[in-house]
């Protein structure tokens, strides 16, 4: 059940309704437009499938990512890209990362000129290990504001209208406040940042995190071992994070450590029930199949695992997640293979 809609003085101010073109039909993209229509925006919800599409309209909610959540008058579903893009004055990706570059280069030739892109999509480019700013970059070209939205939010919650806060990156400061605007409310606070690269990276790793913490709580190892993998998690966001350009103080913050926090601690996360399954002996396919939405950590691992051998960095929990999902490693021996390393510094 919701909350009741925000009264006007918990609507944002600054901005007149928007239309936004909101690309991507799960939890998370459907919670997301309910926010906006609930902070006085119109929003056109995009999916590919014709079927899918059908439901959602014939239901009047998305039963099968988000059901209970009656769409509100201002939320209309279409599966043609034309028609979601007409008239729109802001455009929110919120597709699985694998699917990521190719809704960009559907998407692509529908743009108005100048129109900023933003996306709630967490993860990496499988094929090249990107980060998603880059795969927008290199199809969008580099003139084009791109912000992402990342940080500590189950789908369900922000439906329920939960008090929740985020992460607004962008390369264009102005553009960033813009996204924030839209979707900062009395219930949920957008804060900006100028780090792409830091937030990407988190929104990204954590993920793979989340199904080593899951592990270890499906191997009974208790509230130990669960700190002691946030914490050396943590490192390993780091690391990669600052090779690649991110603030450190990113990793500390709402897209770093809180997001982190989340995925790893919470039944509700995909992921860290991917982790349980798996230490209860399920494959990935059955685990997946469990869970019935997308797991983005079982890519990601892919991507992590190509992008830490590509920078010559150690992230010895996210290689033994990999060792899991694909090269046939026991739970139980992945956690002797991480508790069998050398002793060393903490910190160097």
């Amino acid at each position: 059940m919701r909350a009741e809609p925000l009264s006007s003085e918990q609507r944002p101010s600054g901005d007149s309704a928007a239309k936004i073109a909101l690309l991507g039909t799960g939890s998370w993209g459907t919670a997301l437009g309910l926010l906006l229509c609930d902070n006085g925006h119109e929003v056109r919800l995009w999916g590919h499938d014709p079927a899918e599409i059908e439901a959602i309209r014939r239901d009047g909610e998305n039963r099968q990512f988000l059901p209970g959540f009656p769409l509100p008058s201002s939320m209309s579903a279409s599966d043609s890209l034309t028609e979601a893009l007409q008239g729109a004055t802001d455009c929110l990706i919120v597709v699985p990362s694998h699917a990521f570059r190719q809704v960009l280069v559907r998407l692509v030739d529908h743009l108005p000129e100048g129109l900023g892109v933003a996306w709630a999509t967490k993860g990496l480019d499988l094929d090249s290990g990107q980060l998603l700013h880059t795969v927008a970059q290199e199809v969008l070209g580099t003139q084009r504001p791109l912000a992402v939205v990342s940080g500590p939010s189950f789908a369900g919650e922000v439906a329920k209208q939960l008090p929740t806060a985020v992460s607004v990156a962008s390369n264009a400061p102005e553009f960033a406040r813009r996204i924030a605007s839209l979707l900062h409310c009395g219930r949920f606070r957008a804060y900006t940042s100028e780090d792409m690269v830091g937030v990407e990276v988190c929104g990204a790793a954590k993920n793979v995190l989340a199904i080593a913490t899951g592990i270890a709580d499906g191997l009974g190892f208790g509230a130990n071992t669960r700190a002691a993998l946030i914490t050396r998690g943590l490192a390993e966001l780091i690391r990669v994070g600052t090779a690649l350009g991110g603030r450190a103080e990113t990793f500390t913050g709402l897209a770093g450590i809180g997001d982190l926090v989340l995925t790893c601690t919470d039944d509700q996360s995909r992921n860290r029930r991917m982790g349980l399954a798996l230490a209860r002996g399920k494959s990935v396919a059955e685990a997946k199949a469990d869970i019935g939405q997308e797991v983005e950590g079982v890519i990601t691992a892919q991507a992590i695992k190509r992008l830490s051998e590509r920078l010559g960095i150690e992230m010895p929990i996210s290689e033994q997640v990999y060792g899991v999902l694909y090269e046939d490693v026991s739970p139980k021996e992945a956690t002797k293979a991480l508790l069998g390393r050398e002793p060393r510094p903490e910190f160097s």
